[in-house]
């Protein structure tokens, strides 16, 4: 028992000492940061330096704040230095290490206010051969919930870095923006410009996999006469219902769409190019005892619904 209670003894002493010796290099450890930092903040203070010196002594401050992920610390140096030296030809990119500071927090209304406001307050910079101006958009564009000021974003990518977007999805992106903010005219007016892109019926754009379809129905409908259409679908269908009973084809002729149609059978795909755009009901009605459902296709919803006939 004894020899137990020795090693025991001797774990807790061993124990011990390793703790502080962590304790002391952390101590150590501060210490030394927080010297560097004061070193640099005397040179930075106290000698005659060019752009580019002080440059490299505010950029290894802010990094040496980001290594120890002292985000606030690194927001209140570069706010404090750019707000004291307002012609630092370095300020948009302060601010944008600012910026991604604040996304580090989760604070993203606060980077993008810094975001928004490089774009409108600095001049633009190469960073690693990229500007600092398009680095703001991009993330502005994933961080901004404001229809507004994302149609606002997503024209400046377009006229300003049209070699680093893919300028037709960015089109289609723009109108539908347009849209949510009830700017139908120029929300058409995009559609139009998306549907005059050479790859817009074969593009694959994440999320949008009917993008050439609802783009081309709503520019088509938009420039139609609109004199087929009827005041709501209980309507539409309360018409087709009585043209079908009274095997009326000349009525179910004018109710076609005069753009956008095509007819198929049940199963059929619309893409198909074997669906018939110029169809008449008069060859399907005569001689044809022809029924229909009492209530639409369950598939049916608030852009197309379905009539089962036989």
């Amino acid at each position: 028992m004894k020899i137990h209670h020795y090693f025991f003894y001797v774990a807790l002493i061993i124990f011990s000492l390793s703790s502080c010796n962590a304790s002391s290099k952390n101590k150590k450890s501060n210490s030394d940061f927080t010297e560097t930092q004061e070193q640099l903040q005397i040179i930075l203070e106290t000698q005659e330096l060019n752009q580019q010196q002080r440059y490299i002594i505010i950029n290894q401050m802010a990094n040496n704040l980001l290594a120890a992920k002292d985000y606030q610390g690194v927001i209140l140096f570069l706010t404090d230095w750019v707000e004291a030296n307002p012609d630092d030809l370095y300020n948009s990119y302060w601010l944008l290490m600012t910026a991604y500071a604040y996304l580090s927090t989760g604070a993203e209304p606060v980077a993008e206010y810094y975001f928004d406001r490089i774009l409108n307050k600095c001049q633009d910079l190469l960073v690693k051969d990229q500007s600092i101006h398009f680095i703001c958009l991009q993330n502005l564009i994933q961080i901004s919930k404001n229809p507004s000021n994302r149609t606002k974003y997503f024209n400046a990518l377009i006229n300003r870095f049209p070699q680093n977007i893919n300028t037709t999805e960015l089109y289609l992106r723009l109108a539908m923006e347009y849209e949510k903010d009830n700017q139908w005219d120029l929300a058409l007016k995009t559609y139009s410009l998306f549907l005059e892109q050479p790859d817009a019926f074969t593009i694959q754009i994440p999320g949008e996999p009917d993008a050439y379809k609802k783009a081309r129905h709503l520019v088509d409908f938009n420039n139609s006469s609109k004199d087929w259409t009827f005041e709501s679908l209980p309507a539409l269908e309360k018409a087709v219902k009585r043209a079908i009973r009274n095997y009326d084809w000349r009525s179910l002729d004018k109710y076609k769409a005069k753009i956008n149609f095509f007819s198929m059978s049940w199963k059929q795909d619309e893409m198909d190019a074997n669906s018939q755009e110029e169809f008449s009901m008069k060859a399907w009605m005569r001689g044809n005892r022809i029924r229909y459902s009492e209530e639409l296709d369950e598939t049916s919803n608030s852009n197309e619904a379905y009539l089962r006939t036989w």
